[in-house]
């Protein structure tokens, strides 16, 4: 079985070389660059399964180099950012990157995130959506969650529709405004709140303790499937 290749995009040399250590024993084969320029090289060349990159490096920055790579690769990519950053994770996010881990952060933690967009390419397709305990059939409008099936109003299902599309995923609230509800509606995030808390309360067991919609504080929200 062919092992995923993962580009490691990072200008601390300490990084790089825990990644160079770490991925191989489980399962990955690393690329890496330590600068922006080097990073699109290196794409240029060789396509990699996912991208992990730095957002805070000199000459070029992360997003930069996430809106370049966005021009011609839909590779997953994974953006590492320092605590207090809110606003270049939600740039990175609009700008295509799929998911983001804060510095410092737990291997454990990247893995994980790493094997979630992973599995979400092969099933991004499909006209029924089974993700966990969650299915929804798109043509039928039909949505099911552990068995028991939901009502949800039209603007309800196409949100739940693209959060569980993008499963595991941190969805920005201007993209899922965007989507739902058109360019005009992106600064309305009270709007989704609602919207958000509406959902909790039909498809939650405890819609004040959500284990399916949950909320990243300043950026937006996550669809975690129930496995």
């Amino acid at each position: 079985m062919k092992k995923p290749v993962v580009l490691v995009v990072d200008d601390e040399p300490q990084i790089l070389r825990v990644m160079r250590a770490s991925l191989p024993i489980r399962g990955y084969e690393v690329l890496t660059a330590s600068s922006g320029k080097e990073a699109l090289d290196q794409l240029s060349k060789q396509v990699p399964d996912l991208v992990i990159l730095d957002l805070a490096m000199p000459e070029m920055s992360g997003l930069e180099v996430c809106r370049r790579v966005r021009e011609f690769s839909a590779v997953p990519i994974i953006i590492l950012s320092a605590k207090g950053s809110e606003s270049d994770k939600v740039a990175a996010l609009d700008l295509g990157a799929d998911d983001y881990v804060t510095k410092p952060f737990g291997m454990d933690e990247l893995l994980a995130r790493a094997r979630a967009v992973l599995r979400r390419l092969s099933s991004t397709n499909d006209r029924v959506l089974t993700v966990g305990d969650v299915t929804i059939d798109i043509d039928e409008h039909r949505v099911v969650v552990g068995g028991k099936e939901i009502r949800l109003t039209p603007k309800e299902f196409d949100v739940l529709k693209y959060l569980v599309n993008n499963a595991g995923k941190v969805v920005t609230h201007r993209a899922l405004l965007q989507t739902v509800w058109g360019w005009e509606s992106t600064d309305q995030t009270e709007y989704l709140r609602v919207f958000i808390n509406q959902l909790r309360r039909k498809i939650e067991i405890d819609a004040s303790h959500p284990r399916y919609l949950i909320t990243e504080p300043w950026v937006g929200y996550r669809f975690v499937p129930n496995e």
